[in-house]
């Protein structure tokens, strides 16, 4: 179906609304940690949400080399946060960038092999995968919902009052909206109840007032990069993690989309991603992965048009060229995102859900699966304390909740289901031997 350039427009906004507050946070949370100026957290803002943009185009373009062709985003891994500020403040910042620039070419060289394992994924691993993600985050939309974690107004009257009317209002525009209005349900929802908070003193524009209009990367804002074996190995592990949580995404969205991937899609997938990252390191952002919330918008609103995404992409390009245009996404309340951001998470589990309907259930072993790897995805994530003697290097795995389920899904996999095939192709042969 044909859409006019405005309802595109309106689509593709609804998109960088749904990523931009985790792309936003990502290097505020890494700046203010590892000691970066006012300026130079503004520049790293701007650049994180400009190649944001080109990341997302390039996944989004599918060519001989590079591009999983779907309607993904790609914005700032928060896997990589913990990793990073250790970096930073141990090695200094050119090593958090000497270890990106590297750890992006070792994605693009294992892409292809990396791709090959797409064996070790049948659906009960990627729909256990998606739904972790979807339960993992959801205590994000709720935090947020409250205003924020470490809000001086966290969880008042008001917060909640915004957080849920927002919810509301897209519940009602999804239940009684029609075509479009249905489709732009999240953008209208945020749109309409930041206007109603305005009038409670919640919508802070000074972010907009102090922006700059026009920015320019830099090649090496914060120096040449520096190449230490630690930071690089760290950082490889993160994108190891990343790539495990992107193939959840990549199948989830194909699933959608109703395009079967196979191993040559996946390449070109973790290509990207890798040469996205590449980028990131010249021009100082931070690496990129599949952000899920726009999964679960992608699924709600129904849209699954790539030329949607290409938009979105070049708006993320547009905010980073232009800080004070970007600076007005800032000026939505917290718990107004928090609302959005539950039903889009939501959506995200109950994809999950439909992935793993058609998993063979009678299988005790695939029950197994399930039950141990969303168990330790949502309890890692309820006590996120609970390995706090697993060395740094090894606390990208241990503390994410995303990871460790996908990981757990992954191994219980190779280990109950690989087992059972062999049992069974041994029964056949004693059968066939005794005929």
């Amino acid at each position: 179906m044909q859409m006019s350039k405005p309802k595109q427009l309106s689509l593709g906004f609804q998109h960088v609304l749904a990523m931009y507050a985790g792309a936003v946070v990502v290097p505020l949370i890494v700046g203010g940690a590892i000691g970066l100026t006012p300026a130079q957290l503004t520049y790293l803002i701007a650049i994180d949400i400009m190649m944001c943009g080109i990341a997302t185009i390039l996944q989004v373009w599918k060519n001989k080399f590079t591009g999983i062709g779907l309607p993904v985003v790609l914005g700032c891994t928060f896997t990589a946060v913990g990793p990073m500020i250790a970096i930073g403040n141990t090695y200094g910042i050119p090593s958090i960038y000497g270890a990106i620039l590297v750890t992006g070419l070792f994605v693009l060289l294992i892409g292809k092999y990396f791709s090959k394992m797409i064996r070790f994924f049948p659906p009960v691993v990627t729909g256990t995968v998606v739904t972790t993600i979807g339960i993992t985050l959801v205590p994000v939309a709720m935090h947020d919902i409250s205003g924020g974690q470490g809000s001086a107004d966290y969880g008042s009257g008001l917060n909640l009052t915004l957080g849920f009317g927002t919810l509301a209002v897209i519940l009602i525009l999804f239940r009684f909206g029609r075509g479009f209005l249905k489709s732009i349900a999240i953008l209208s929802g945020i749109v309409i109840v930041t206007l109603v908070s305005s009038f409670f003193g919640m919508v802070d524009l000074t972010p907009v007032r102090d922006a700059s209009w026009f920015h320019l990367p830099r090649l090496f804002f914060f120096g040449m990069p520096e190449f230490n074996i630690i930071p690089i190995l760290t950082m490889m592990l993160v994108a190891v993690v990343s790539l495990v949580e992107a193939t959840g995404v990549y199948f989830a969205l194909g699933d959608i989309c109703e395009d079967d991937l196979d191993d040559t899609d996946l390449k070109r997938g973790y290509r990207a991603e890798g040469l996205a990252i590449i980028l990131g390191g010249l021009f100082n952002a931070f690496p990129y992965t599949t952000y899920s919330q726009n999964v679960g918008l992608v699924q709600l609103s129904g849209v699954k048009s790539r030329q949607i995404i290409y938009i979105a992409g070049v708006m993320l390009i547009l905010l980073g060229l232009v800080p004070k245009i970007g600076a007005v996404t800032m000026a939505i309340p917290t718990p107004v995102l928090g609302g959005a951001m539950l039903a889009m998470f939501g959506m995200v589990i109950s994809y999950g859900i439909k992935m793993l309907s058609r998993v063979d259930f009678e299988n005790q072993n695939n029950l197994m699966i399930v039950a141990i790897s969303i168990g330790m995805g949502l309890g890692v994530t309820a006590v996120p304390d609970l390995f706090a003697i697993v060395p740094g290097s090894l606390a990208v795995i241990a503390e994410s909740g995303i990871v460790l389920g996908s990981l757990t899904a992954i191994v219980l996999n190779l280990i109950l289901n690989t087992r059972m095939d062999k049992s069974r192709q041994q029964v056949l042969k004693e059968g066939h031997a005794a005929n």
